[in-house]
């Protein structure tokens, strides 16, 4: 559907997603998303920031969510990525460009089938930034660019870097034009333990900040999904991306099915 995402914000849509940033995380959204559908919720709008704008770049290009899994299929971190002398980041994302460039059939967001809004922050002027058209490999890498681990994007003369700075779980980019919003937050508490490396002490800097302007975005949410069990995975862990998938899949199902039994609907009242 050419141009589903034009002027989105003037229409009104039943369901919308929310998609949170995560990291290697962002294989929940896709498991979660698969028992949604299953339920039959479907979205008719997604907003996504980091991981979540890269599942949900898929599911809106046409994807079914479980079937994502096969274009990752064989690939490792290192793949996706360039180890770079650090000057502004340690990685660039040259080669994540060129991964999405080849699996999307999509080339710019007005030509997805859903509507979907990329959320990045605005590195050169300290603000949020949402994306609802455009080339999608360069936004989509802005959107997942953790400022120390990777060099900031550059669009139209401005830098930018992971929208989860500014807003981790993007509710409020949508709430006002979708009658529910379902929440998928695949940012889970942090291990107790890290490292005392650059990388981990960074990552776990910035979980701090995005565990903290998380919380007022779960409040708006209609049905807020929160998978378990995510806190053990490295973020270079990609070949275990099936067994994350599941984590969100099951944690959904176990929620739809609570609050069912508990409270006679899945929506917040």
């Amino acid at each position: 559907m050419e141009g589903a995402t034009n002027n989105w914000f003037s229409n009104k849509y039943s369901i919308g997603y929310a998609l949170s940033g995560g990291f290697i995380k962002g294989f929940a959204h896709l498991g979660a998303m698969q028992a949604l559908l299953e339920h039959d919720i479907k979205p008719n709008i997604i907003s996504g920031v980091s991981a979540g704008a890269l599942a949900g770049v898929f599911y809106a290009d046409g994807n079914e969510p479980h079937k994502v899994l096969d274009y990752f299929a064989g690939h490792k971190f290192q793949d996706l990525t360039k180890l770079v002398i650090p000057k502004v980041g340690l990685f660039e994302l040259s080669e994540f460009k060129d991964f999405l460039k080849s699996n999307l059939k999509a080339k710019k967001l007005e030509e997805l089938q859903l509507p979907l809004i990329i959320t990045a922050t605005d590195l050169d002027h300290g603000r949020l930034a949402h994306f609802h058209k455009g080339d999608i490999a360069e936004r989509v890498a802005a959107s997942c660019c953790m400022p120390v681990l990777f060099a900031p994007v550059k669009i139209d003369e401005t830098y930018y870097v992971d929208g989860g700075l500014l807003m981790n779980l993007p509710v409020s980019t949508i709430r006002r034009v979708c009658e529910k919003v379902v929440a998928i937050n695949v940012s889970p508490l942090m291990a107790p333990k890290y490292k005392m490396n650059i990388v981990s002490v960074a990552l776990r800097s910035y979980n701090f900040m995005f565990r903290s302007n998380s919380f007022p975005e779960r409040e708006k949410a209609d049905l807020l999904i929160e998978p378990y069990n995510l806190d053990g995975y490295s973020n270079r862990e990609l070949e275990k991306a099936e067994e994350i998938f599941m984590q969100g899949y099951n944690a959904t199902n176990d929620i739809l099915e609570r609050l069912q039994i508990e409270k006679g609907t899945i929506w917040k009242e």
